[in-house]
């Protein structure tokens, strides 16, 4: 293809959508093929984190297209998509690929379910092979996640606050954004059990039994808090300059500075992340003779496959394994 690219079109401006930006190819198949471009973000796609992805993969393959001339969308055919995915398998992890041919060929069906186009270009393409078979995310011994939570100094509302998430993340398997959204009245007693309720994705949630040191370190933090009385406030707040709590919802990327900066300080390795403990609780659990089955239910996995991968208690191949070997 010719190397001098031609200058990208811009996008037309939607008023009355909600996303406000069109690529200029779909606004210039118009009216009903950019109010259908929009409802694919804003009423198919309910995650904001998959709109997200996905709304940035479908823009960067129109823009890909949009550079190399192909201003219709009816000049989009399986050849040009074959060609999107095998440059970006060039630049990109196959995951990151295979999302990106996920995100366009959903949004041709919805086209084509509209009746804006006739066929699928991207349907008939295919993504790069990739199998995982092993997660990737760093994983604590349970001594190192012992160590960690005891690092913590609970003399201050912050610290009570840091153990007090980790301890949920750790001990309920809990994805960092699922512990985010919780509200104070998501953990909560009936009777003489403690509950932890968690927003999974899609809307759902997702309750689980509080481990004793959950209960324990929660407790604690929503007490010292004085929080306790406002239910449908967030559970896990920011603060502010003068280290007092706001009324702010903590975010993710908060979430995962607090980890670093609490791995660093108890001596552990940088490449922590919060969905360290997803794994790390599993690992525990299976270690402790606990069945993939009920790990899946208390992860709120769809499939046991997915909570294997989760599983390192393989991980390590002992010296007397090795001595198996008779020669």
């Amino acid at each position: 293809m010719n190397s001098t690219l031609p200058a990208k079109r811009p996008s037309r401006n939607i008023e009355t959508s909600p996303v406000r930006m069109v690529p200029a190819i779909v606004a210039d198949a118009g009216e009903d093929a950019s109010r259908r471009f929009l409802e694919f973000f804003a009423a198919n796609i309910r995650s904001p984190n998959t709109r997200e992805a996905y709304a940035r993969a479908v823009r960067s393959f129109l823009d890909w297209c949009d550079a190399r001339g192909i201003d219709r969308l009816e000049r989009i055919e399986p050849i040009v998509v074959a060609a999107y995915v095998e440059e970006l398998g060039s630049a990109r992890s196959a995951p990151t690929v295979k999302q990106h041919l996920a995100a366009i060929r959903m949004l041709f069906d919805w086209l084509v379910i509209g009746q804006v186009m006739r066929s699928n270009p991207a349907g008939s393409v295919r993504g790069p092979r990739y199998v995982v078979k092993t997660g990737k995310s760093p994983v604590l011994t349970a001594e190192q996640c012992r160590m960690l939570l005891d690092s913590i100094d609970t003399g201050t509302i912050v610290g009570l606050r840091d153990r007090a998430l980790i301890g949920v993340m750790v001990y309920s398997f809990a994805r960092v954004s699922a512990v985010m959204n919780m509200n104070v009245a998501d953990f909560y007693s009936i009777g003489v059990r403690w509950m932890i309720r968690l927003h999974e994705k899609g809307g759902k949630f997702h309750e689980v039994p509080a481990h004793h040191n959950a209960v324990e370190y929660t407790d604690a933090y929503v007490r010292a808090a004085g929080i306790g009385e406002q239910r449908k406030t967030p559970l896990f707040r920011s603060v502010d300059r003068s280290r007092k709590l706001t009324d702010r919802r903590l975010t993710r990327d908060d979430a995962l500075r607090m980890v670093k900066r609490r791995a660093t300080a108890a001596g552990l390795p940088d490449s922590i992340c919060c969905h360290t403990f997803r794994a790390t609780g599993i690992t525990a659990y299976l270690e402790a003779g606990g069945s993939i089955e009920n790990a899946q239910a208390i992860a709120a996995h769809e499939s046991p496959r997915t909570t294997k991968l989760y599983d390192r208690t393989g991980d390590e191949i002992t010296l007397d394994e090795v001595e198996r070997i008779q020669i």
